[in-house]
């Protein structure tokens, strides 16, 4: 009679769902990183439009738009 052999499945079978556990935690932890980056991102851009907007505001109130034209004078 032959010896019983032990079966390492089980373990093997353990080690798999934890790495394929592992594996998941890793993808959704870099993907809500990624969100929070784009976030960020979006927000910097948001600001920086808004700055562009007050910084061009400023310049057209500052342009001088005199030039010393008789209209009546065109005819």
């Amino acid at each position: 009679m032959e010896p019983e052999k032990k079966s390492n499945g089980t373990l093997v079978g353990v080690i798999i769902i934890i790495i394929i556990l592992i594996i998941g935690g890793l993808y959704t932890w870099q993907t809500k990183v990624k969100e929070l980056k784009d976030k960020a991102q979006q927000e910097d851009t948001i600001l920086n439009d808004s700055t562009e907007l007050n910084t061009l505001e400023q310049d057209l109130n500052n342009t001088d738009t005199n030039l010393n034209v008789d209209v009546n004078s065109l005819n």
